[in-house]
């Protein structure tokens, strides 16, 4: 920060509202030059956005996809090869996307760096956002690209069936857009991303940061899965699925013995913390430390979509770290939220809250 920078921003913390014109006034230097200097504070992070919000350092960072998700759930059992009756719906969608808008609807500051076409979805990305409360001033526009898609088939009992995505337009992403970056990242508490970015991007913002800054990841599937395992050392928290499990581990899983030695295997790479998904079965937790615990809570009755149920957990164990919750607390959360998840038609619950998954706790809780 230069030295008149520094001077704009402590009367900015005394008086947010002001003019850009007062400011001239009180300095002697033209309403011009002051709308540069503060372009520079929200470019280094000192400034949020138009109402001059001082950042306080006290935020993460989620780095990686923003989509529009289009779900459809069959009404019956599907029939391949034919048109099958059901209900769809749209949302905005993104793994990093959507653990950040479950992190800002706990209360959490959270800002996004990601990258969008120029088209209608990458409108509803920016609106849903904003609507949820997420800094997206860092995110990068494409010119002349589709804005990321995926598009799930649920079945009847709203458990996906299969889906497709195409994230291409996050591969403009380059290490030199990363590096731009750089004071919003190293301000940050936390990093959250998901392999969706192009490995070199993945691996620069390991290389940079994780000796000082958390970095959370969530593998997404089978074959983002395959990115990471030669890094998957150098992240804090890792949150795989089984198969996702297998892949990082090197290892087939037969058996709960099975299960727990490939979770060794991987934390035996560097890896901190692990929280392995096992479905209606709750979670595996492991960590480096020797602790293992097995959580689950009862089940709900009826999924509506079961999309969004990973992020929602990967959001409230981000929301948990930050608040220095105990393990078992921390596990607590993360399950309700997936409750929650599941429980609404949309990717990202529009209720989801602390008060939410205290109420699925009393319910709940085994």
């Amino acid at each position: 920060m230069t030295p008149r920078e520094h001077e704009i921003l402590e009367i900015i913390k005394t008086k947010p509202t002001i003019e850009q014109n007062e400011l001239a006034s009180m300095l002697g230097i033209t309403r011009s030059s002051v709308a540069v200097h503060i372009a520079n504070l929200q470019k280094k992070g000192y400034l949020i956005g138009r109402g001059y919000i001082i950042n306080n350092g006290n935020y993460i960072v989620g780095i990686g996809a923003a989509n529009v998700d289009v779900h459809g759930k069959s009404k019956k059992a599907i029939n391949l090869h034919d048109s099958n009756p059901g209900h769809m719906n749209t949302s905005a969608g993104g793994v990093t996307r959507n653990v950040s808008e479950n992190f800002a609807r706990l209360g959490g500051n959270v800002k996004l760096i990601t990258a969008v076409g120029n088209d209608v979805y990458a409108d509803k990305i920016r609106n849903e956002c904003i609507s949820a409360g997420i800094d997206i001033s860092h995110i990068l526009k494409v010119e002349d690209h589709a804005s990321s898609t995926y598009i799930s088939v649920l079945d009847e009992n709203g458990d996906m069936f299969v889906a497709l995505s195409d994230m291409s337009v996050l591969q403009e992403m380059t290490v030199d857009f990363i590096h731009s970056k750089s004071s919003i990242i190293k301000g940050s508490r936390l990093i959250t991303c998901d392999p969706a970015l192009h490995p070199d991007v993945m691996e620069e913002i390991l290389n940079l940061y994780s000796d000082t800054i958390p970095v959370f990841v969530d593998p997404v599937s089978c074959a983002y899965a395959e990115t990471i395992v030669d890094f998957i050392g150098k992240f804090h928290t890792a949150k795989p699925n089984i198969l996702e499990t297998e892949i990082l581990s090197g290892m087939k899983i037969k058996s709960k013995k099975d299960l727990y030695k490939a979770a060794e295997k991987i934390l035996d790479k560097g890896l901190k913390r692990i929280f392995i998904s096992l479905g209606a079965d709750g979670c595996l937790y492991m960590d480096r430390e020797g602790k293992h615990i097995e959580r689950k809570l009862a089940p709900v009755e009826h999924m509506v979509n079961a999309t969004g149920a990973g992020d929602a957990f990967m959001a409230a164990v981000i929301y948990s770290y930050i608040n220095a919750f105990t393990l078992d607390k921390t596990l607590d959360y993360g399950l309700a939220a997936g409750i929650a998840a599941i429980s609404h038609e949309k990717t990202i619950n529009p209720n989801m809250s602390v008060s939410l998954i205290e109420n699925i706790l009393k319910e709940r809780k085994i």
